[in-house]
């Protein structure tokens, strides 16, 4: 934060005891003077009787110190009693202040002289000539900074200020219409208040934030401008609030005043205190603040009206503090900039400015503006790395940086050695009094219990973000109760919002919230629990998708059970989307049950979620988690939940082209679990898969066959016309396409007679492939067509990219190349599953094409590269390469020929799972 944000000690004091004679005489004789000088004025004399009557000209101005050239702080209230004017004259005498000729505001009993004479000062501000305060004098109840300036009017007092001034204030009937704060206008001096902080010499960044807020705060719109700054702690909002404020400076040039309303710690500063230092420091005297919070806001008002003040509420805790602080209607030519960690979302007329982390470029700037330009950039990467660990938030910057900064022997390797163990970083972001840990344990320390236990178990869930479903069930809540927790956590910028109905922690937030979930070993049951029904919640979830997917599929029955139930979904379409928004929470949450009591439903949770891998959108996330479940399983000798996650990643390396790792996984499997039926199933029939990629066709009919009986011996209808279309492939690349045809064709009727449209796309494309085979090509087309547009719905791309590949083939066969070049284009955009190891097939039939189409040099550059890949990976469609090269023309008519006798690219079968794609 920037400045001194304490806040001072409570006002009030009592005049010294020595005095009171003196002063009595003095105010007796200002009475009677007063009382002359008002009857002469009621009879028209008024000029001639003040010029012969009063003392020299205003020694002590109304609204200011007693000479031009003191400038102490506001003084605290006399022992005199407060003035009754302030509750009962007329509002348009701004609550009845003392005239402009009343005591004055602040000056220090230099001298016991009767024009002089005041009541004791607070602390004189810091000016050389200012008069020394008086020792008992206690500090103002707020923080507002005492620099202060005082102006001569244009004309001197009519008057003497004393204490004679407060005894004609006393007397109500007496008291002159004039407001305390027209003094300016009355010929006083005015008191204009510099109360900012210093500004943050290496401020950067913030750009946009600057100029908009610049903008708004000078815009001139008939009311006072009002600014909200909200943002966690440690994000800069202070330090841009002082920025724009000593900016803008110009255009207040009636002062700028400035309070830490302590709004983030236990104790907040009240209103009333916060405004009895304001007024003092707008030159109002002690005795004529009033008591109450409503009547000093009221005189507050009135003495801003018609001037041009900034006033800076830094730290507020809610609008409700903040209210009586803002300057008035009549008061438009003010503004009010305010800082706070809570959302202003009920302050009414107030532009509302929700403050986020620097960006990477911001952050740089900072980062090496600190530790030296030359030193940031030769360890760039490093730097970075450091940036991340602070999560971009300044504060976290300004603190690494300072460390830096401040040893020379350190590279900045070192320093994001020590940032990257997360266990350790927050005690690492320290330097002086600057501490990010700090700074999240005031928000902390105002949180209600509810909120607090909320904060520390929403901590817990690795995911990038939570939704409001996942995180009711962690807190064991209805939605609606958790929708209030979470909504008051961001309310004071301990949660952000993302999209509707998600939520995330800053990264340094989450590590303190579990740092306070740690904190006390009696917890840990309640941590466990806690993510214990979060598993449970996406594993019933995901299942039920999996079930939408895949109606009749039995898999889904030897899961693990929950005790959640679950969400419900309307549609297939909903589901998926579900499936894929939760994707990297839904493996988050895998990854990090790995204990005991959860490994089972972690690697369960992975099955089903088996969507991500093959849609290769998550498949780097799904193998780390998956990994971890299966390592976990192998140490505690669980071999059923070690075979499931295995087959798993068998699964997923298929899919990604590493087809001896997913040999080896998937034998594992069935070697571990052989008796389980998800295993028997999916393995078996991955194997085929596998086999048939790599022409070893006879095994891959052992396999299939195996598979086949395995689904009908569980009752799996849906695993029955996966297997089916598996060895449909088979037939087809083996010569007896007839009963491959009739294979695939059983397959989709299972699939049709389940009522799974979506799961379809996978039969069609097989059949596909067979009436290719069958130089049936128009039914081909057909069949792959409809493949291909579910697919794209689906949110498929490595099977879109697969289907494009066989149209190409098909469109080659009918004597279209241009048609065909389209595909195979659109093949090597998405990709396909199997990795870089398909490619040599999408590059080969494009360059068939561009030599269909009389472009031999493209073709050849094509087969090139298709040549140098298979060489390096020893692919089988080498050969085939290599004679299209050694000829270096247009393959020879029929092409179709050509297609049928290549080789059976590897990995292009259906999956293991033969699913209904996601959409």
């Amino acid at each position: 934060m920037v400045g001194d944000k304490r806040l001072g000690e409570q006002e009030g004091c009592s005049a010294p005891g020595s005095e009171t004679t003196w002063r009595d005489e003095e105010a007796a004789l200002a009475l009677s003077e007063a009382r002359i000088e008002l009857e002469l004025e009621r009879s028209g004399r008024a000029a001639s009787a003040t010029e012969a009557t009063a003392p020299p000209p205003a020694t002590a101005p109304a609204a200011g110190p007693p000479s031009a050239t003191a400038a102490p702080a506001p003084s605290p209230a006399p022992s005199a009693p407060p003035p009754p004017s302030a509750t009962t004259a007329p509002p348009t005498t701004a609550t009845a202040a003392p005239s402009a000729t009343a005591t004055p505001p602040t000056t220090a009993p230099a001298a016991p002289s009767a024009t002089a004479a005041a009541a004791p000062s607070a602390p004189p501000a810091p000016s050389a000539s200012a008069a020394p305060s008086a020792p008992s004098a206690p500090a103002s109840a707020a923080t507002a900074a005492p620099s202060a300036t005082t102006v001569p009017a244009s004309a001197p007092a009519p008057a003497s200020a004393g204490p004679g001034r407060q005894a004609l204030h006393d007397d109500a009937e007496l008291a002159p219409p004039a407001a305390l704060h027209d003094g300016h206008r009355a010929g006083a001096s005015v008191v204009r208040p510099a109360q900012l902080p210093a500004a943050v010499a290496d401020f950067t960044g913030r750009a946009e934030a600057v100029r908009t807020l610049s903008e708004l705060l000078t815009a001139r719109t008939g009311g006072p401008a009002v600014l909200a700054i909200a943002g966690t702690g440690g994000i800069g909002k202070t330090a841009l609030a002082v920025h724009i404020a000593h900016a803008a400076r110009r255009h207040f040039p009636d002062g700028q005043l400035y309070i830490d309303l302590r709004g983030a710690g236990s104790s907040p500063a009240e209103p009333e205190a916060a405004l009895g230092a304001f007024l003092r420091s707008l030159g109002t005297p002690d005795a004529a603040i009033p008591d109450g919070a409503e009547e000093r806001a009221a005189l507050y008002r009135s003495a801003l009206e018609g001037r041009r003040v900034l006033v800076l509420l830094d730290n507020a805790r809610d609008a409700a503090q903040i209210r009586p602080l803002l300057p008035g209607d009549g008061a438009g030519g003010c503004a009010a900039l305010v800082t706070s960690r809570t959302n202003m979302a009920d302050l009414e007329g107030a532009h509302l400015v929700d403050l986020d982390v620097m960006s990477p470029t911001e952050a740089f700037a900072l980062f090496a503006l600190i530790v030296g330009e030359e030193r940031a950039s030769v360890e760039r990467e490093e730097v970075m790395d450091v940036l991340a660990s602070c999560g971009f938030l300044p504060l976290a910057i300004r603190i690494a940086a300072c460390r830096l900064a401040s040893r020379r022997t350190w590279t900045v390797s070192v320093l994001a050695r020590k940032l990257a163990d997360e266990r350790r970083r927050l005690d690492e972001l320290r330097a002086g009094d600057l501490a990010v840990k700090a700074s999240f344990e005031l928000g902390y320390g105002q949180l209600e219990p509810r909120q607090a236990r909320a904060f520390r178990l929403l901590g817990l869930a690795d995911g990038p973000d939570i939704s409001l479903p996942a995180a009711a069930a962690l807190l064991d809540l209805d939605e609606e109760d958790t929708a209030g927790l979470l909504g008051s956590l961001v309310d004071i910028s301990l949660l952000e919002p993302t999209v509707p109905g998600r939520y995330r922690f800053h990264d340094l937030a989450r590590l303190y919230a579990r740092a306070c979930a740690g904190r006390d070993a009696e917890q840990a049951a309640e941590r466990e629990a806690a993510l214990s029904r979060q598993l449970d919640f996406y594993l019933a979830t995901a299942t039920r998708v999996y079930a939408i997917e895949r109606p009749g599929e039995r898999t889904i029955d030897h899961f693990e059970p929950t005790c959640h139930p679950g969400l419900r979904f309307t549609s297939s379409a909903a589901a998926v989307d579900w499936l894929f928004t939760e994707a990297d929470c839904l493996i988050a949450c895998a990854l990090q049950c790995t204990g005991a009591s959860t490994r089972r439903r972690a690697a369960d949770l992975l099955m089903a979620a088996l969507d991500l891998a093959e849609s290769g959108a998550r498949s780097p996330q799904y193998e780390s988690a998956a990994r971890a479940v299966a390592d976990a399983a192998h140490s505690a000798g669980d071999f059923r939940t070690e075979a499931r996650t295995r087959s798993a990643l068998g699964h997923l390396y298929s899919f990604t082209g590493r087809f001896t790792q997913a040999e080896l996984e998937l034998r594992i499997a069935l070697d571990l679990a052989a008796s389980d039926p998800i295993v028997a199933c999916r393995s078996l029939n991955q194997l085929g898969i596998l086999a048939l990629g790599q022409g070893r066709h006879e095994d891959a009919e052992a396999y299939l066959s195996r598979a086949l009986d395995a689904y009908r011996a569980d009752g799996n209808e849906v695993g029955e016309a996966s297997a089916l279309s598996n060895l449909a492939r088979v037939h087809v690349n083996r010569g007896r396409t007839r009963t491959g045809m009739e294979l695939a064709e059983q397959g989709i009727a299972i699939y049709r007679r389940l009522g799974a449209p979506l799961r379809l796309a996978n039969g069609m494309y097989s059949l596909g492939i067979a009436l290719t085979r069958a130089r049936r090509l128009e039914e081909a087309l057909v069949q792959l067509t409809q493949a291909l547009g579910i697919f794209k719905t689906a949110r498929q791309p490595l099977w879109e990219g697969m289907t494009h590949f066989r149209l190409a083939e098909t469109h080659l066969a009918a004597h279209r190349p241009a048609k065909a070049l389209v595909h195979a284009e659109q093949s090597l955009a998405l990709g396909g599953f199997g990795g870089e190891s398909r490619r040599p097939s999408f590059l080969t039939v494009r360059g068939k094409a561009l030599s269909a189409l009389g472009q031999l040099d493209q073709a050849v550059e094509c087969w090139r590269e298709a040549e140098a890949i298979c060489e390096r990976l020893g692919s089988p469609e080498l050969d085939e390469i290599r004679r299209l090269l050694s000829l270096k023309t247009s393959p020879p008519s029929p092409v179709a020929e050509l297609l049928i006798s290549q080789p059976e690219p590897a990995g292009d079968v259906d999956p293991l799972s033969e699913r209904e794609p996601p959409h």
